[in-house]
């Protein structure tokens, strides 16, 4: 289960997912100084580490007529703001070099665009060992500065020192910030509750702990349950549970775990657990891959409302709406694979609409992101987006209309939920986003102070087609079918000026395309057709196969757009490393410089893949998705496989992987795998009555055109 303590230590380095250099740092230096690099980065040591797997290895030579520097950036991602208080610089390093205390270099603090003053570390410490690890602690107010300053410092910097002379190599690890005012406990033998093998995984799970006490679990793994090895340590602000990727099919481990405090004391090791690994066929793995995705919505939850965190790490407390919605269909497939019981289904339904019922609301429809313990909206994208997101609204209610089918046994729990989710659902009025009756669109965005500030009216081909959909769905505050070609499909010049400039070309701008791309005719879609979450979000219950207009069959349509997201990555324009026929997947995830919407073209392709993106296509191209899927986890599962299945995305041409599982990318994986294996969701949404209707009322709107 994830932690669920309120913020962060300030951590520049534990370890590196990848094992050739550390993305979040930057080398540079003046002839005739050097530092050892790869690509301006420092390269990883995956041999020595006093926190495992891994450590940083700094190898440079000073001179007197040059000067070096080395930034360790603080490694940032959505979400994670919010911070522990520190009053100390720490850090764990490891002289592998005849160096002499003087020939240390400098640190300093960096503060956004500011530099703290530098402190020479042979003058913060007595004396050191070669290759021994020793701590280095040094008082923040020595580099100037205090705790209140914690949340704007944005790395450290190592530079040659003036006493430097020579080679020299070093080994840095546990690099942080730390609150030495608070009194730390020692740390109590934690046990293994459970391990569990898959083909080259092994999952660990332990007993509950203090995480105000425990900093790190650390695992050691053994195969012949006596030479036990430190392989690795997890973060317990993060996660309770470990994944240890070994790369071997039918192997026997052993593993043993320690409690390592604040401190850095470490508890006595754990009894031992036994475990294997073992082959899997293809049904064995996609079954593998559904259920490790579901946990992210399951035990990964957060915990007042059992709804969906925007990512994991990230906020502990804020809810994704649209992510929660798309979680809803995940934990259907869970309770209909067995991988949670029916009751505990049932239970977190209950949790969950409690939570929905009292939450935050504007006319009906929810914030884009809300507070999990008050349910009040959490304006993270600015003070304009604080009140109601018709499109994540809509993201939900499609979760909520396929658990409302799928709770169909004539029990009371069950009759009851299915009654609270209908009002819920009549509650919304999509009609009020409709700004004025003779407007033809729907707004995506209203604020209870500001109303229409954002004023974005929604205009497909994206991702939206399933928010036109259930307004035209709604018996309660429903729109006219008309609007599914006056809005969605519209031709006016403002739809088609729309078009045309986020998709940089007029392929599209009318709404149908009817271009080649790559060899395949698109009949909609601008330019080569998006991001391939446009054919999964509003298709994770809304079945493509009976989705058509007057223009074309989604189903056909979706398929062809996928198709031309393959063939580009495998033409690969950018020569970015990594792309092949068994791995592709261009869509909206993180990145190297943050989350993007990448496509099938150059200036929207950086190299970054996301797994979701062939994994969530499976219905439109199984063996090609099967491919990816097994390199993704085969070759490439050392650092893109974690605690809820693959993390968001990476970019093998900058040593970079996501440190993050996102909400809105692991379920649909799950739901639609599901979708291609048994048309579960699609199935279950497609039986609401108004859904029926809606579908009907598009096809004779498409007929009288």
């Amino acid at each position: 289960m994830f932690s669920q303590s309120s913020a962060y230590d300030k951590v520049f380095f534990e370890n590196g997912l990848m094992n050739k250099s550390w993305y979040n740092s930057d080398v540079e230096y003046s002839n005739p100084s050097f530092v050892l690099n790869l690509e301006g980065k420092l390269p990883v040591n995956n041999k020595e580490a006093f926190t495992p797997g891994n450590s940083l290895s700094l190898i440079y030579d000073s001179n007197p007529d040059g000067d070096w520097n080395v930034v360790l950036n603080y490694p940032k991602w959505r979400g994670k703001d919010q911070f522990n208080k520190a009053d100390h610089f720490s850090m764990w390093f490891y002289v592998k070099s005849d160096t002499e205390l003087k020939q240390l270099p400098e640190i300093a603090i960096i503060s956004g665009d500011n530099i703290s003053k530098s402190l020479k570390i042979s003058e913060q410490l007595k004396n050191f060992e070669k290759n021994s690890w020793k701590q280095l602690i040094v008082p923040l107010e020595k580099f100037g500065l205090d705790s209140t300053e914690i949340s704007g410092i944005t790395g450290v910097q190592f530079s040659q020192s003036e006493s430097g002379s020579g080679t020299h190599e070093i080994l840095l690890d546990q690099v942080e910030l730390l609150d030495l005012k608070a009194e730390y406990s020692s740390v109590s033998k934690v046990e293994i509750e459970s391990a569990k093998g898959f083909e080259r995984h092994v999952e660990i799970n332990w007993n509950d702990i203090d995480t105000k006490k425990v900093k790190l679990i650390k695992i050691y793994r053994s195969q012949n349950n006596s030479d036990f090895e430190p392989v690795g340590v997890q973060n317990t602000q993060y996660f309770s549970k470990y994944t240890d990727y070994t790369g071997s099919p039918d192997q026997t481990y052993s593993y043993k775990i320690s409690a390592i405090g604040y401190d850095y004391s470490e508890s006595e090791l754990s009894q031992p657990v036994k475990v294997s690994t073992k082959s899997m066929n293809d049904d064995e793995l996609i079954t593998m891959i559904q259920e490790a995705s579901l946990n992210y919505y399951w035990d990964g939850a957060e915990e007042n409302s059992g709804l969906a965190l925007e990512n994991i790490p990230g906020r502990k407390d804020m809810v994704a709406s649209g992510a929660s919605g798309f979680g809803l269909m995940a934990l259907v497939v869970g309770a209909e694979r067995n991988f949670i019981s029916r009751n505990e289904f049932v239970g977190r339904m209950e949790k969950i609409i409690d939570f929905l019922e009292n939450a935050d609301r504007f006319h009906g429809a929810y914030s884009h992101f809300i507070d999990g313990p008050s349910g009040k909206t959490v304006a993270f994208f600015g003070n304009k987006d604080n009140g109601a997101d018709l499109v994540e609204t809509s993201f939900l209610m499609q979760g909520l209309l396929t658990v409302k089918q799928y709770l169909s046994q004539d029990v009371p729990q069950e009759n009851e939920l299915r009654k609270r989710i209908t009002k819920i659902w009549e509650d919304v009025e999509w009609n009020w986003f409709v700004q004025d009756n003779s407007s033809e669109y729907l707004t995506w965005h209203w604020s209870p102070d500001q109303q229409w500030v954002i004023d974005h009216q929604l205009i497909g081909w994206n991702e939206t087609m399933i928010t036109y959909f259930l307004a035209i769905a709604s018996k309660t505050h429903g729109v006219d079918a008309k609007m599914y070609y006056s809005g969605w499909a519209s031709q006016q010049e403002k739809a088609k000026n729309y078009r045309s400039n986020w998709g940089e070309t007029s392929k599209g701008s009318e709404y149908k395309n009817e271009t080649n791309y790559f060899g395949i005719p698109l009949e909609v879609g601008v330019g080569v057709g998006g991001p391939l979450f446009f054919v999964h979000y509003s298709y994770l219950g809304l079945d493509p196969h009976k989705m058509e207009d007057q223009y074309v069959n989604y189903f056909e349509n979706n398929k062809k757009i996928v198709e031309i997201n393959y063939r580009y990555s495998m033409e690969n324009p950018g020569s970015y490393e990594g792309y092949a026929e068994n791995s592709w997947g261009l869509t909206a995830s993180d990145g190297p410089l943050g989350y993007k919407a990448r496509e099938a073209k150059p200036s929207q392709d950086d190299g970054t893949i996301a797994p979701t993106g062939a994994i969530a296509s499976f219905p439109y191209t199984p063996e090609k998705s099967m491919k990816a899927l097994k390199h993704f986890y085969r070759e490439n599962g050392s650092f893109l496989w974690g605690e809820y299945g693959f993390r968001d995305a990476f970019n093998l041409s900058e040593d970079w992987v996501a440190p993050i599982f996102m909400g809105l990318n692991q379920a649909p994986m799950t739901v639609m795998i599901e979708n291609h294996r048994t048309g579960l969701l699609w199935n279950l949404f497609m039986q609401n009555e108004e859904v029926k209707e809606a579908l009907q009322n598009i096809q004779k709107q498409k007929i009288n055109k």
